[in-house]
């Protein structure tokens, strides 16, 4: 793998149109999980336009053209972290960042709405969950270096494999969430796991080059 490009789904509406993205992410499959699919599908333009959530595609050159391999959803969310089970420093962390209340905390952070590969022609074997995370926290930090900020959200569903993957990857189960009427059926839970994550300022920040270096060299 020699680099990746990362792409806002807006600016390629912009650029593109609604008809040439919308072929370009109809090509995009995840039998893993098809809400992440359907949310690519019918959902990730309309948002985008919108301005609810930012959709950003990841590529890569395979066979000498650009191929998709993965993509992620950034959104703004509050949240409601209870302090049961929370250690005294992640309390500490967390009360400089949200409102302090009897029982938790009420927090407005980045939620990872959506991660996932692109298992097409098998093009999932061109990057790694870790790597797709990867990026997605960097993006996360870059934007938090602008408007502050120290943590980052995300749901998933009460599989073992997934929890712990986020749990390696410094992401802490504090709860959970029903599942809302439109999101039956294409899940397997009837809820989904609450994680975040602290990000500590010593993070250093790196650029889309020094992030496609440090893959390529993998």
């Amino acid at each position: 793998m020699s680099g990746y490009s990362l792409i806002n789904i807006k600016d390629m509406i912009d650029q593109l149109g609604d008809d040439k993205v919308n072929n370009i992410i109809s090509l995009y499959s995840c039998p893993l999980n098809k809400d992440i699919e359907y949310f690519l599908h019918d959902k990730a333009i309309e948002f985008a336009k919108q301005g609810i959530a930012a959709t950003h595609l990841v590529f890569t050159s395979y066979m000498d053209k650009p191929v998709l391999i993965g993509y992620f959803t950034l959104a703004n969310k509050y949240i409601f972290v209870p302090k049961k089970g929370l250690s005294n420093t992640l309390k500490k962390r967390i009360s400089k960042f949200g409102m302090r209340l009897d029982t938790g905390y009420s927090l407005a952070t980045p939620l990872i709405a959506q991660l996932g590969k692109n298992f097409t022609n098998d093009y999932n074997k061109l990057i790694t969950g870790d790597e797709l995370l990867y990026m997605a926290l960097n993006k996360v930090k870059q934007i938090q270096s602008d408007i502050g900020g120290r943590t980052v959200y995300l749901e998933c569903e009460d599989k073992p494999k997934l929890v712990e993957f986020y749990s390696n990857h410094g992401f802490f189960n504090f709860g959970k969430r029903e599942l809302d009427p439109d999101e039956k059926g294409r899940m397997e839970s009837k809820y989904l796991v609450q994680m975040l994550k602290y990000l500590h300022s010593n993070d250093r920040i790196q650029t889309n080059n020094e992030v496609a270096a440090a893959i390529a060299m993998k």
